[in-house]
């Protein structure tokens, strides 16, 4: 039994729900999907079109401690084998605890997951995403979190599954609450989920620039807006759209890096990306190593003419 665990955003499914489906069919077997959060009814109804039997607890699940409790109180009355995680920031924090409350294996951020000889066996990326090691688990039940975007999301199956709400049990760690919660202002798509980013870097000049040429291009393109530690440090962007090892790891269709340099932890976290434009000033930059097309010249000018052809190509 693979039990696939989500906590809904905004009353819907998560994008990386689907990524789990995969994940489990790969692995087959019987797979139920546990949907936590305040009003999960919906986005339990989205999951049920993957998966054939669907669980929504409803109640507060802001804190990691939370999610873990009801996750292995519900692999421990299935008997899962596999729990499955999306490797997001809850789900780093949550799959942990459950592995410990439950004795058994974690496989954390892979990329890849399969059953060999009667093992489980993944693929993860370490030391900055430029070695790929191969694990495996050696106890049970085993507790995996899955990089968002490793892997192809799951196509829904002929027929929808069983859903089932009930209330989470009263209680909780009681150490953390959530007193309030707005989306970030600007944000036109999670970093996460975008199969689009156009990232930014200090070679722009200035935070108005910045909006000036990257976040017309981000809209232009159905894109999300990515940026560099340093952007973010000097103010002129928010965390929640940083690009590296202490930012996100995203991994789109087409990754469009204006004005960056290529610091390696810039790299790690992009480097995953399937086409990757890049324009910079320095025809030496590093970002041109990982780049599948590059434009060596003034992000000022280039830009824009980016910009005018995606518009030109938009009308026909």
């Amino acid at each position: 039994m693979v039990l696939l665990v989500t906590v809904e955003k905004l009353g819907r499914l998560r994008g990386t729900a689907a990524e789990l489906a995969a994940a489990a069919r790969e692995l087959g077997g019987e797979a139920e999907g546990l949907v936590l959060g305040a009003d999960p009814a919906a986005a339990a109804q989205e999951l049920a079109a993957y998966v054939p039997r669907v669980v929504a607890l409803k109640g507060s699940f802001d804190a990691a401690e939370a999610v873990a409790a009801a996750a292995a109180d519900r692999a421990q009355a299935l008997g899962a084998e596999v729990v499955l995680f999306s490797a997001d920031r809850l789900g780093q924090s949550a799959a942990p605890r459950v592995a410990v409350r439950l004795g058994g294996a974690l496989l954390e951020d892979v990329t890849a997951l399969w059953r060999e000889g009667g093992a489980l066996r993944a693929r993860r990326f370490s030391y900055l995403s430029r070695v790929t090691e191969t694990v495996e688990a050696v106890a049970s039940p085993v507790v995996v979190s899955v990089k968002p975007r490793a892997l192809a999301a799951a196509e829904p199956a002929a027929g929808a599954g069983q859903v089932s709400v009930e209330d989470a049990p009263a209680g909780g760690d009681g150490r953390k609450r959530v007193g309030e919660r707005t989306a970030a202002q600007g944000a036109r798509l999670p970093l996460e989920e975008a199969r689009v980013v156009v990232a930014g870097g200090r070679g722009l000049g200035s935070a108005e620039r910045f909006a000036q040429v990257v976040e017309p291009l981000a809209e232009a393109l159905g894109g999300a807006v990515g940026a560099t530690r340093a952007v973010v440090d000097a103010g002129w962007r928010p965390y929640a759209e940083q690009v590296g090892q202490t930012g996100k790891t995203v991994a789109p269709e087409l990754y469009i890096a204006l004005g960056i340099s290529g610091a390696v932890q810039h790299l790690s976290g992009m480097n995953r990306s399937k086409v990757v434009v890049a324009v910079n000033k320095d025809a030496d930059a590093p970002i041109f190593k990982v780049a599948d097309y590059g434009i060596v010249g003034d992000v000022e000018a280039v830009g824009p003419a980016l910009l005018a052809a995606v518009k030109e190509l938009a009308a026909g």
